[in-house]
């Protein structure tokens, strides 16, 4: 085994170009999910329109879904986002309880139980100790949360700010396809429509990329062969459907 090297003193901290607070985790979980909520938008409301310019060319009605699946679709991300947050927070929340109980029940058993899983990190039972009781002194809250919970109890989500963002996310989004759809003339708005909605799609694929630090290009195809489907399926089905209600 290689012997692990000691730094110098003035250089023990974090590296300046590098995020390292404590709610960076929370962070890129919430652009992701801004992210998505704008893929969402932009693919769902884009296979509407598609759908109903397959069956008619009548620029009203087009717009009329258009307009409906967007509000529809951004309303429901929002109630959506809300419930799942809220019910993640309710859970967090239960578990901070239970918890400071267990703290102030029994705080030298709670003390062997962060030691103990400090050791299962590698430490040794000593260090492991020593570091446990540190930190209880600082914060034994935080200490156990973060350890044994995985949770930050000073940045817990908000279900409001999650519902608002996916709302706000999605409808940004849609109006892509729902504008290029109704402000080009018939013989080219399919068209724009596609290709707006493919470079959208490169640019969503990307940043959900690399907000998680994962293979681009592969991102980016997938985006788009994706959106690409869900347009070229629901013209061709409001195609058959448009002639068989004619």
């Amino acid at each position: 085994m290689s012997q692990i090297p000691t730094p110098q003193p003035d250089r023990i901290g974090p590296h300046a170009d590098e995020p390292h607070e404590r709610s960076i985790g929370g962070l890129l979980n919430r652009l992701r999910a801004a992210v998505l909520g704008a893929n969402d938008g932009i693919v769902s409301v884009a296979g509407i329109v598609m759908g109903v310019a397959g069956a008619t060319s009548h620029r009203d009605t087009i717009v009329v879904a258009g307009v409906a699946g967007l509000v529809a679709g951004a309303l429901s991300m929002g109630a959506g986002e809300y419930v799942s947050v809220s019910t993640q927070r309710d859970t967090e929340r239960a578990l901070l309880d239970k918890e400071r109980r267990e703290l102030a029940e029994d705080p030298e058993d709670e003390l062997a139980e962060l030691a103990g899983l400090y050791r299962d990190k590698g430490l040794t039972d000593a260090l492991a100790l020593e570091v446990a009781q540190q930190l209880t002194a600082h914060d034994a809250l935080a200490a156990h949360a973060e350890t044994e919970l995985g949770i930050d109890p000073d940045d817990l989500t908000s279900p409001w700010q999650a519902a608002l963002a996916s709302m706000v996310a999605f409808t940004l989004g849609a109006a892509l396809p729902l504008l290029t759809i109704t402000l080009f003339p018939p013989g080219v708005r399919v068209w724009v429509t596609v290709v707006a909605v493919a470079l959208a799609l490169a640019v969503t694929g990307y940043a959900s990329a690399a907000s998680g630090d994962a293979p681009r290009v592969r991102a980016v195809v997938r985006n788009i062969a994706g959106g690409l489907l869900a347009m070229v399926v629901t013209y061709l089905i409001g195609g058959l459907v448009g002639r068989g209600l004619g």
